[in-house]
């Protein structure tokens, strides 16, 4: 099993292989997994910035693994105007869900309270599969968890 200890960052280093993980795998530091070609590979990073898409990482034997967003159930909301969509990110920010914000329209992991909250703010909303980023920790959450 290949040992990953190291957080490159957006780095231009040759990617040997890659790692599809789902938003919820993103945020942890220690994770055993296989990669994409099939490589039982463990997670050992130290506390930082969540695993986004394009990150790079390091195998304590060298090899560079590139950091992929996986598909997964979402529910994008759509707000028909800029005032409904302000109230939105405020409303559904403040109950502290993982947000992924675009132009008039945001992304959340399926949760029917937070469904029908959004709706109730006139938001039209659609279920399906998507790469999900939400927006980074605040600067106070930055110790609470591993990446």
């Amino acid at each position: 099993m290949l040992k990953i200890t190291h957080y490159l960052g957006r780095t231009q280093d040759k990617v040997h292989d890659t790692l599809t993980l789902p938003f919820e795998l993103r945020r942890k530091g220690r994770l055993r997994i296989f990669s994409d070609s099939g490589a039982e590979v463990a997670l050992f990073l130290q506390h930082g910035p969540w695993l986004a898409e394009g990150d790079r990482l390091k195998s304590e034997c060298g090899r560079v693994f590139g950091v992929r967003a996986g598909l997964e159930p979402v529910v994008t909301a759509h707000a028909p105007d800029w005032p409904s969509f302000a109230r939105a990110c405020y409303h559904l920010g403040n109950r502290h869900a993982g947000l992924e914000l675009g132009p008039l329209w945001l992304r959340f992991a399926p949760d029917h309270a937070l469904e029908r909250q959004a709706e109730q703010l006139g938001l039209r909303l659609e279920r399906g599969r998507a790469a999900f980023h939400p927006e980074g920790r605040a600067p106070d959450e930055e110790e609470d968890e591993h990446p």
